[in-house]
This record gives C-alpha cells, sequence and structure tokens, in this order.
C-alpha cells in the first residue's frame, strides 16, 4: 500500500518512462511539469499544437523540445483529436490538458466515432494527503458530471475504486457524504446513497466496502461519531470520499488544499487510457504526481485485461 504522494511517484518510476500527448501543449504549468517528469526519467511529452508557440514556451522554462516531439497542429479546433489519434494509434500512453478548454477536450474524448470511448462512465479522480493523516485517501467527482444520478454515482464509485486499487489500497474503505446519516426523501442525494450501499452489499459494485449516507464529520472524527450513536468502519478509517455532485466535491477539494495544507493529484479515468486533466490554478508539482497517478492506473488496467 502506498502511503504518500511521494511514493506514487517512486513507484511509477519504476515502469519505465511514459509517453504523454500534451492537447495545445503551449501550456507553461504543464510543460515545466513535463519537464519534471523527463528530468527523473518518468514520462517524456509529446507536444501536440502549434510548433511556434509550445517552443517559445518550453524555451521559457528551460526544456529543450525535439522536432520529432513535436506534433505541428495549428488548428485549434483539430488539435484534441490530433492528440487522440496518437493514443488510438498507440503512439502516446497517455493524455494530458494543456492550454485547451476542458470541454472542448472532454467532447473529443467522447466522440462516439473517434475518441477515447470505453462504454464506462467517465469521471475525475483526486488523491491527496493532508499533514494530519499519514495516508492517502481519494475523492470524486469534481470535475466531470456535474448533478450524476444513481447510475452515474454507481460508475463514479466504480472508478474510484479502480485508482485506489491501483495505488495499493486492496479494499478500499467508501464514504457516500451527505448532510445526514439517514434517508430523507426530500434530500435525493440520501437516497440515492442508500441504494449505492445496498448496491455495495450485493456485489454491484464489488471490490470495496460501501457505506452512506454519512456526514463528514462522522467519517473524520471518532468523537463526532460517538456523539451520533454511529458505528461503522468508515470511522477514521475512510478511504474514498464520494460527493453528492460537483459542486459539493469541488469545494472540499479546494478545502482540502487551501485550509488543511494538502498535497493533491487527479485523474480522469474511465477512458481507454487515463487523462491528467487538471484546473488551471494547480501547480507543475501537482501535475507531475498526477501523471504518476496516471501511469499506475494505466499499469492496473493492462494487468487486469491480461
Amino acid at each position: 500500500m502506498l502511503r504518500s504522494l511521494d511514493e506514487i511517484v517512486d513507484a511509477a518510476r519504476r515502469l519505465g518512462p511514459a509517453r504523454i500527448a500534451l492537447v495545445s501543449g503551449h501550456d507553461p504549468d504543464a510543460i515545466e511539469a513535463l519537464k519534471l517528469a523527463a528530468d527523473m526519467g518518468l514520462a517524456e511529452g509529446v507536444f501536440v499544437g502549434d510548433a511556434a508557440r509550445i517552443g517559445a514556451a518550453a524555451a521559457k522554462v528551460g526544456l529543450e523540445v525535439a522536432s520529432q516531439q513535436i506534433v505541428h497542429e495549428p488548428d485549434e479546433t483539430r488539435v484534441a483529436q490530433r492528440a487522440i489519434s496518437l493514443v488510438r494509434e498507440h503512439n502516446a500512453d497517455l493524455l494530458m490538458k494543456g492550454k485547451i478548454n476542458t470541454a472542448a477536450l472532454m467532447q473529443a474524448v467522447l466522440d462516439p466515432e473517434n475518441g477515447l470511448r470505453t462504454g464506462r462512465l467517465v469521471s475525475q479522480v483526486a488523491v491527496f494527503q493532508v499533514p494530519a493523516m499519514e495516508r492517502l485517501m481519494l475523492l470524486s467527482d469534481g470535475g466531470v458530471n456535474i448533478a450524476p444520478t444513481l447510475e452515474q454515482k454507481a460508475g463514479i464509485c466504480r472508478n474510484a475504486i479502480a485508482v485506489a486499487h491501483a495505488v495499493g489500497i486492496d479494499r478500499p474503505k467508501v464514504a457516500l457524504l451527505c448532510a445526514l446519516e439517514f434517508v430523507e426523501p426530500k434530500m435525493p442525494a440520501t437516497v440515492d446513497a442508500a441504494a449505492l450501499t445496498q448496491m455495495g452489499r450485493r456485489g454491484q459494485i464489488p471490490g470495496a466496502y460501501i457505506e452512506g449516507p454519512i456526514a463528514l464529520d462522522a467519517v473524520l472524527s471518532k468523537f463526532a461519531a460517538e456523539r451520533k450513536g454511529i458505528e461503522s468502519p468508515l470511522v477514521e478509517g475512510t478511504d474514498i470520499l464520494i460527493s453528492p455532485d460537483i459542486h459539493s466535491a469541488n469545494i472540499l477539494y479546494r478545502a482540502i488544499v487551501y485550509f488543511a495544507r494538502g498535497e493533491g493529484a487527479g485523474v480522469v479515468v474511465g477512458a481507454k487510457v487515463p487523462i491528467v486533466l487538471l484546473s488551471r490554478a494547480e501547480t507543475p508539482e501537482t501535475k507531475l504526481r498526477s501523471i504518476a497517478v496516471a501511469m499506475l492506473v494505466a499499469e492496473a488496467a493492462k494487468a487486469a485485461e491480461a
């Protein structure tokens, strides 16, 4: 079991360098992340976009980009498809967002004919650590599914569980977060959480212990759980937090980073390859760690198919 983001990076390095297609490849932070990755033998970039802009951006961060690493595509409406073609043709292992709008990239990824669809739900999974806890936790979905249905929430759980397995958490404990610990028909998220709990118990969402609805304080604090009369393996032992919608997940992740001084990584899963797709506000170091998570997820998927 990997207990820190640094251990994730070390584990990914042992897999050998991955080849990453950077979509609209003149993003300085993404280029800096790929420079860090190249320096440590973690990954190398294939930069898709306008060659002149890529060269200028790379020069600013001190990265020498060989001509064979650039796929010149000045047409911004075609750059995502060119990058996806590299993946489909096995000329790149992973996809990474550069200076392209998230919606435009995801539209190309989900294109039924030329995209990277698999039949699975596509969702974003964050892996994070905070100083108060000497282990990793996961959070989903703060980046793709806005107001997920029950069926989509089941897919979000399955994807998060797969990422947990990839980072060495064999049987993760999943908390279905709500404002309450009981079913309230006026609060649909509690009804969905109860249904997902039953799906977990009956093997429809395998590979994890799933419970909800449950509030965040009961998950994190034995004191809060005792006062609420809650006995659960989740109390101070949760591995995965599943939020009811994109808003709560996004807010919670940013609270982890800015209030709790946490560090994180993020990956979009459910497509043919993991996608490093992060906010523009994320640091190159966060992008580097996200590359490492994506590599472990890709490796786990290959092992499962073998």
